[in-house]
């Protein structure tokens, strides 16, 4: 299909997207929103229907999602579909699917994490300015073979260090090249695509938007490499660390903020540190430094995160995971790398929800603007070649090391309950609490393989 064939045209009203979509030949939209894990929630609606959930909403029973802070006695949950958010879905001709606004009783509901994002968008509005992000998502792309085990979908990709192998993205096109096309056909401008660090692991890189519609694609990207993988008998996996003796998956995010005219306010070639920052860059980053622990739970929000982002060598080597709260150049081992005129935070993972993670990481940078906090001096150095101690002579401190200990920092930290409402902050805390819990109560194939015959 041809590049942007599928793509929405721009400005429609009702009759326009009703006309595109019988062009289209498109018969249902899915009316879309997310739950608090960032997981697409959607009801499927005949086109016949659009008017409704573009003016009343489709409705849901908000206690049958994950982490609305819903009741089964209280009202509907209404998504207000946004009609700018109208995309066909290519992998499936038949339908489309649009984004919307979560409310309760007409008033747009706290916990809804688009909600959230919205209203942290509006905070730069106020101010002129737009976050421009990119976010980079790393996957696995698995099979199980006739006993259920988990193997790389190629077969034949197993080398130890298997990072860019043009054997690996070649052997992964049938898989690759439907997603890439399936994205540049609804306009989604992808420019990379390459194998990462680990048996099966990819990375597909679209251009940077604003910080709303970069959300929205990271979904519909979601969306796409989920069931082209099951048409072609696959499982494509964002789970952060899925096998210990392999790197996880990270999923960078890159931004910027820019002026009305769409000028990069992060960008001086004049910047004494050689890193083409300005001062309000410096003031971003800072405050996303003072805040990095409690960001920490939102952009690494499993129990499993945690195995990714470790201190020290793992049974894969190197992470590629800084658990390091620095920054410098190019420097991939900090939690910040500066790719000169933005900044890259390499924390988070790709199992957080990028609403709810990208409003956070606003909510810490306006901040420290406000507060005018500067992150200190780069740190060029290998962290994984220190040792903690030299790590922590250099005054540089670590993330935490579960999700129990980001969790009691997110509870710590009052500038995330009071940007992001306290509501979404004490249900988000709330569900993983209860996460952590069942994760200590089960009993795993290491506990019984160390301790069945031992004492």
């Amino acid at each position: 299909m041809a590049p942007g064939s599928l793509a929405t045209p721009r400005g429609l009203d009702l009759l326009g997207a009703q006309a595109f979509l019988r062009q289209a030949g498109v018969r249902y939209v899915l009316a879309q929103f997310v739950d608090l894990h960032g997981v697409a929630k959607s009801k499927s609606v005949p086109v016949q229907h659009l008017e409704d959930v573009l003016t009343d909403g489709a409705g849901f029973a908000g206690a049958g999602a994950w982490g609305l802070g819903m009741l089964p006695h209280e009202a509907e949950y209404m998504v207000v579909c946004e009609l700018d958010t109208l995309t066909v879905t290519p992998w499936a001709p038949a339908y489309a699917r649009m984004m919307g606004v979560g409310t309760v009783k007409g008033v747009p509901h706290p916990v809804d994490t688009r909600n959230v994002l919205k209203r942290q968008v509006a905070r730069l509005a106020e101010r002129g300015w737009t976050l421009n992000t990119g976010l980079e998502p790393e996957f696995i792309l698995l099979r199980r073979d006739a006993d259920g085990k988990l193997l790389p979908f190629d077969g034949t990709d197993t080398l130890a260090k298997p990072a860019y192998d043009y054997r690996g993205l070649m052997r992964g096109r049938s898989f690759l090249e439907r997603v890439t096309e399936s994205l540049q056909a609804v306009g989604v401008d992808v420019y990379q695509i390459d194998h990462e660090d680990a048996n099966g692991q990819y990375e597909i890189n679209f251009k940077y938007a604003d910080a709303l519609k970069t959300a929205d694609q990271i979904l519909f990207f979601k969306m796409a490499a989920s069931e082209i993988a099951n048409d072609l008998g696959a499982i494509c996996s964002f789970m952060p660390k899925p096998r210990s003796s392999s790197t996880g998956s990270g999923m960078h995010i890159h931004c910027s903020i820019a002026d009305a005219n769409g000028s990069n306010l992060f960008h001086d070639d004049g910047d004494s540190n050689g890193l083409g920052l300005t001062k309000l860059a410096y003031h971003f980053l800072g405050g996303v430094m003072a805040h990095a622990k409690g960001l920490t739970a939102l952009l690494a929000p499993t129990v499993n995160s945690y195995k990714r982002l470790v201190v020290g060598r793992t049974v894969s080597g190197a992470t590629w995971a800084p658990a390091f709260i620095a920054y410098g150049d190019n420097n991939r081992t900090a939690m910040a790398r500066i790719p000169y005129g933005r900044i890259e935070i390499r924390t988070g993972d790709s199992s957080m929800n990028p609403y709810l993670a990208t409003a956070a990481l606003i909510a810490a940078g306006l901040d420290g603007i406000d507060r005018e906090l500067h992150p200190g001096e780069p740190k060029n150095v290998n962290f994984y070649g220190l040792s903690l101690e030299e790590i922590r002579d250099m005054g540089v401190e670590l993330l935490p090391q579960t999700l129990a200990e980001a969790i009691g920092e997110l509870e710590a930290d009052p500038v995330f309950s009071a940007a992001l409402g306290p509501q979404v902050i004490n249900e988000f805390v709330s569900l993983k609490k209860s996460e952590w819990l069942e994760y200590h109560r089960h009993v795993s194939d290491w506990e019984v393989e160390r301790y069945l015959s031992f004492f």
